[in-house]
């Protein structure tokens, strides 16, 4: 094949991709999510999902696939055709902290996928019972090595932010607290409230009925900067806990392969769409920060996140077989 054949092809491909992209979507697409109806991720996701559909015309519909913290979503859509119309709902646990924790996990995070664009994050704070005898963060480590392994802390499963955060702290200031893993966040709040654990590092969402009416006290947030919502709550950074940052967060994602137009095309409109002041409240209202980025700084929080998590998954040996 001579050169200039093939640069005729080269040149072929890219304005077939250009047109491809022009015409997108021309059917329906399908945002594919990793865990069940009503809770923060399929509430975000059908938020994002009606304002697509209404801007382009086409059916934007949501594919609950809940199982393996995030990971059977996130394999279909890995395997899915990088055409544009399967999209995830991109979440820490499927995309840093399950295959950090995993043997065999059924995708690679970073190179099966390409990252479209950042929905936001739901911070996760540090809370107690008003009735445990420490005040703050410094108290509650005394506490903790005052009594190694009494102190408990609950999560809504293993491999969750809740439980990786748990054991940041753990390792962080090397005490001795015990994990006890729930299914879901429901009955680990429950059980916390009538005093079977000890802390918890639930979503503010989660938890911001009971700081508001007394039942839990908030010690400390695990973002990088005081939130809002909690602006009298210090950061874990701030008590000297240094680079201490978990955060449930959210992002939408396709399989690799998927045309930079596509992204591109995609990207614009999910920031639109973030910038809109219903959407905005409704974010609110689940306790999301919005925070839009480019497809190329979403790709490398993901990359800097799955880094973060295989640290602690081995230093804490967590494993979700």
């Amino acid at each position: 094949m001579t050169i200039a054949r093939i640069a005729l092809l080269v040149v072929a491909a890219f304005c077939s991709a250009g047109i491809q992209a022009q015409q997108y979507p021309g059917k329906p697409l399908r945002f594919i999510v990793g865990f069940p109806p009503g809770g923060g991720t399929d509430i975000v996701t059908r938020i994002v999902a009606a304002k697509l559909t209404e801007a382009w015309g086409q059916q934007v519909v949501v594919d609950n696939r809940p199982g393996a913290t995030g990971m059977i979503a996130a394999n279909a859509v890995a395997k899915s055709a990088p055409d544009g119309y399967t999209l995830l709902t991109a979440h820490v646990n499927s995309q840093a902290i399950a295959p950090n924790a995993t043997s065999k996990p059924l995708y690679d995070p970073t190179r099966d996928f390409a990252y479209i664009a950042y929905l936001g994050y739901a911070p996760n704070v540090l809370v107690i019972r008003p009735s445990t005898p420490a005040k703050n963060v410094k108290e509650l480590i005394a506490l903790a090595k005052a009594h190694p392994g009494e102190l408990t802390f609950a999560s809504p499963g293993v491999g969750s932010t809740n439980h990786l955060a748990g054991e940041m702290f753990r390792l962080a200031t090397g005490i001795d607290i015990v994990h006890v893993p729930y299914k879901g966040s429901v009955p680990a709040i429950i059980d916390l409230l009538s005093g079977q654990v000890g802390m918890n590092f639930d979503t503010l969402s989660s938890v911001s009925a009971y700081l508001q009416s007394g039942r839990m006290r908030a010690l400390a947030i695990t973002t990088s900067k005081r939130d809002a919502q909690l602006p009298e709550v210090p950061t874990l950074i701030e008590l000297g806990i240094k680079n201490f940052e978990v955060t449930n967060w959210y992002g939408v994602a396709a399989p690799a392969g998927t045309s930079p137009e596509i992204v591109n095309k995609l990207n614009a409109e999910i920031n639109r769409i973030l910038e809109l002041k219903d959407v905005g409240a409704r974010f609110d209202e689940l306790g999301t920060r919005r925070n839009p980025m480019s497809p190329e700084q979403f790709g490398a929080l993901q990359r800097a996140e799955l880094a973060k998590y295989k640290e602690v998954v081995t230093r804490s040996g967590v494993k979700m077989e």
